[in-house]
């Protein structure tokens, strides 16, 4: 489908299309809809016909998703699978003596234990996340019951009146019924940034083309950019035309699963390679291709980490409860990982590297002098505007609190009703208010120096007009250039005598310059040292702001910032393909951007290899914010920009974010340990089952054994979100791919080998024949199980406690235990975890599996041999960071 074009069949609901056409009393006898809006009873009745006002990508909160996904996963289905091929050999097909159904059972309750283990993670990630969810909940006024009250969105219902503001996002598809100068972007829905000018009339009869020609409708997810609607509800949820863009289609997938994605295809070529040769070597050797295919299958589990989906949830879920701590809500948990790899950070200038409280420094003439009736045109557009408010409005509107002059703008308001307004919006830079004056009405045009001059005719000065000239625009920036210099922003006021009670965009042209406002915009105090603390940890600040070039320029060189490298959006336009990638990574401040140019500069960093966060709250921020890696804004934002950004701050603070991005890479630093680490042990132990498989006559480890100890051990790496992460660690934007896991399963994977056939070669030849009396093949049949038993022991202790081991060794660039201690909770679950795995085999339990109780000789020998493993993991490691210049 083409931007903009709408398939009616598929977008527009027919019951909202109906009603486009339909007379408004019409609707409300329809739908039964009461000048006291709907009652209690007709909520419910509604909620129950037509559902409730939630999109289907929040079927992912509910508990039923999560139960579901905690059970049904590939690690369940292969225990599925081997429990009823177990079930069907063991006791369908055996005779009633040997009937056993041991090893159903004991695979039954792994499948039991590990989805029991995965919901309650999950259900406590799902705690954290709903809890802060719901402090930035978006919120809508309906009339319920004769009183106009304010709900959650997620409440609304077909039928129900609502009305809505600007600043605020429109919560369903809804038949406008009264307007007031409403203007709406519809850009969420078209990917255009035009403005349209809404209605509540009837449509008159023809097909629509596109969303913009419906001028009666307000679709969900729209952002109000000024004036007051008022409608009736006709579609929610997933009947609404937002909620049928599925976020595939409106959008490509985040880094987040780019990069999970890319370790799932590591895993799965290491698997394509390996697990057909053990099948086929475990067959041939064995000649019993069951086993053989029930023992690969096991292998393929055990080559997984399938616990992953939990340990990284629990990670980031860890990590978003800490930022919780430091007034920052995370409201789409994978952005913890955007902020762990973010390493650069694009900011617009206005609250963020200044205050927010702007100060009204001086009204003046064309040639710079004071002058009330700039002053005064410039608080009847500011008062009169119904777009989203902004700082200079308020700024210009606190003039009315100093002394004596509160009942000469109360008159002035009085002497000047307002007809009618275009609000400001970033293509045309400027706000036209339509008023009174007299006899005759007058236009009266606020915005951007330059935007205002060019469309000037003439100038005022003293009651005198004279034309603007040739040079008109040099000889403004003559007087305010040396203004924006000094930071200070600069808006031009001009008017236009106009006979209309009404206007159009072709009316702001030839009009009158009367003069100058200047505003003053200090820098705070916390921004300079924030900065430096977050270029510490390698993220480069990126300044996107609306405002002139000198201005930013000017604030950017009291913070510290690089300004010798600068663009305005004018010269971005300019720029070709080739030059546009090279210029972009080059800059750190752009000015004069519109909307759509702050997005393409987000997408050409990004194209550039980096990962963008962007922190904005202005309705021009929108887009931005949508299309970086991590959208981030302030809880005192529009509802529009807080319902598109990933992470609310609480305080609009960088210092917060340096907090943030620390917090981040902590939890992607404990992702990493888990992937890395099992992964590449896991990879050694299916090479030494592949050499196994070649030369011994027997499984070396039993698929319930191996499917147990791969359990078991990713059950001990839930521990993995509390372990301390080193600060060299986070110094760097970590990366998310499995670009480098390749190479760290290959180097670490085959050492863990080299002592596993190490520990094949002692118990096939020197424990084992020890204890039973000769060698394999020489023994009787009761002989042979013993024999087989021990080894499988043997092997499974030696790679359980490497496994567990192994963790301290490589969590770490450092020595372990004395330059980078573990927190108290790995610490005491992995020496608990040792103790609990080496005492199974001593019970029951583990004989009901296969395993056995091994002389105290064992255990020597697998202490030196541990040591041995540490020791050349270790030197290994120590040339491994040499060599890459990082480990995890």
């Amino acid at each position: 489908m083409e931007v903009g074009q709408v398939k009616e069949d598929r977008s527009v609901h027919p019951r909202v299309l109906d009603y486009a056409y339909t007379q408004i009393d019409v609707l409300r006898q329809e739908w039964n809809v009461s000048q006291q809006g709907y009652t209690d009873e007709q909520v419910e009745e509604s909620r129950s016909r037509y559902g409730r006002n939630v999109l289907s990508g929040r079927a992912s909160n509910t508990v039923l998703y999560r139960v579901r996904r905690a059970f049904i996963n590939p690690f369940s289905m292969i225990l599925l699978v081997l429990a009823v091929i177990s079930f069907v050999t063991d006791v369908l097909l055996a005779s009633n003596f040997s009937r056993n159904m041991t090893t159903v059972t004991i695979i039954l309750s792994m499948l039991l234990v590990s989805g029991l283990v995965r919901l309650t993670q999950e259900m406590r990630a799902k705690h954290v996340a709903d809890r802060l969810t719901k402090m930035i909940a978006s919120r809508a006024m309906v009339l319920r019951n004769g009183e106009w009250v304010e709900v959650s969105s997620a409440e609304l219902v077909v039928g129900d009146t609502v009305r809505f503001f600007a600043g605020d996002r429109v919560p369903a598809d809804i038949r406008l019924t009264m307007v007031k100068d409403l203007f709406v972007s519809q850009s969420v829905l078209t990917g255009e940034s035009t403005i349209l000018e809404k209605q509540s009339q009837p449509l008159s009869p023809g097909k629509r083309h596109s969303y913009a020609e419906y001028r009666n409708l307000a679709f969900m997810g729209s952002s109000v950019v000024g004036g007051i609607g008022e409608g009736i509800v006709l579609a929610v949820g997933q009947d609404t035309v937002y909620g049928g863009f599925s976020r595939a289609e409106a959008r490509e997938s985040d880094r987040f699963d780019q990069g999970a994605n890319s370790i799932a295809r590591v895993l799965i070529q290491f698997m394509a390679i390996l697990i057909p040769i053990v099948f086929l070597a475990s067959g041939a050797t064995k000649g019993n291709w069951i086993s053989a295919f029930l023992f690969a299958l096991s292998v393929a589990v055990g080559l997984t980490p399938e616990l992953l989906p939990m340990v990284i949830n629990a990670c980031l879920a860890k990590g978003s409860a800490a930022m919780g701590k430091k007034q920052t809500i995370v409201k789409n948990i994978n952005a913890m990982q955007g902020f762990g790899s973010m390493d650069i950070l694009c900011v617009d200038k206005t609250g963020t590297l200044t205050g927010d409280q702007i100060a009204l420094e001086y009204y003046m003439d064309v040639l710079g002098n004071e002058s009330q009736e700039v002053l005064d045109y410039a608080y009847l557009n500011s008062r009169y505007h119904t777009g989203v408010k902004n700082h200079l409005d308020s700024a210009i509107l606190k003039c009315q609190d100093m002394p004596g002059h509160g009942e000469h703008f109360q008159s002035l308001e009085a002497q000047h009703p307002k007809l009618d307004e275009l609000p400001f919006d970033y293509e045309r830079k400027l706000a036209s208010i339509l008023v009174q004056h007299g006899e005759e009405n007058i236009l009266l045009v606020k915005g951007s120096v330059d935007a205002v001059c060019r469309r000037c005719s003439g100038v005022e000065y003293k009651g005198v007009r004279r034309d603007m000239g040739a040079d008109g625009l040099s000889s403004v920036h003559t007087i305010v250039d040396e203004m924006l210099e000094d930071g200070m922003k600069v808006l031009a006021v001009a008017y236009k005598p106009l006979d209309l009670e009404w206007m159009e965009e072709g009316d702001e042209q030839g009009l009158i310059l009367l003069g100058y406002l200047a505003f003053f915009d200090a820098p705070k105090r916390t921004a300079a040292d924030a900065i430096e603390k977050l270029q510490n940890l390698h993220v480069g600040i990126r300044v996107l702001t609306g405002d002139q070039k000198s201005v930013a320029v000017s604030i950017c060189r009291r913070l510290g910032i690089d300004v010798v490298e600068t663009l305005t959006g004018e010269e971005l336009e300019r720029l070709t393909e080739d030059e546009l990638p090279v210029r972009v990574e080059r800059t750190t401040v752009f000015a004069e951007l519109s909307p759509k140019q702050k997005v393409l500069v987000l997408q050409t960093l990004q194209a550039n290899g980096h990962t963008v966060g962007f922190l904005g709250d202005g309705m021009n921020d929108l887009p931005a914010i949508v299309a970086s890696d991590v959208g981030i804004s302030v809880d005192t934002a529009a509802d529009a920009v807080k319902e598109g950004a990933d992470v609310i701050l609480l305080k609009k603070d960088l210092n917060v974010l340096e907090a943030g991005i620390e917090e981040g890479r902590k939890a992607f630093a404990n992702v990493s340990k888990y992937i890395k680490i099992t992964a590449s042990s896991n990879f050694g132990n299916i090479l030494s089952i592949v050499v196994a498989s070649v030369f011994l006559p027997f499984f070396p480890m039993t698929s319930v054994q191996l499917l147990l100890l791969n359990l078991l051990y990713d059950t001990l790496c839930l521990v993995l979100p509390w372990d301390h992460v080193d600060q060299e660690t986070c110094v760097q934007p970590l990366e998310w791919s499995g670009r480098t896991l390749e190479r760290f399963m290959r180097f670490f994977g085959p050492i863990s080998s080299l002592f596993d056939v190490v520990t094949f070669g002692y118990l096939f030849f020197v424990l084992c024949p020890w204890i039973c009396g000769g060698s394999f093949g020489g023994l009787n049949e009761h002989e042979q199980l013993r024999f087989i038993a021990l080894f499988q022991t043997g092997w499974f202790l030696e790679s359980m406690w490497t496994q567990v081991l192994i963790l301290h060794l490589l969590r770490t660039p450092k020595v372990p235990l004395m330059q980078s201690r573990p927190s108290r909770p790995v610490m005491m679950v992995t020496t608990l975890g040792i103790i609990f795995f080496t005492a199974l085999t001593f019970t029951s339990m583990g004989h009901l599996i296969g395993l056995t109780a091994l002389p105290f000789t064992y255990f020597i020998f697998l202490v030196v041999v541990v040591l041995a493993y540490l020791l050349l993991v270790t030197m290994a490691k120590s040339w491994y960071i040499k060599k890459y210049r990082e480990l995890l």
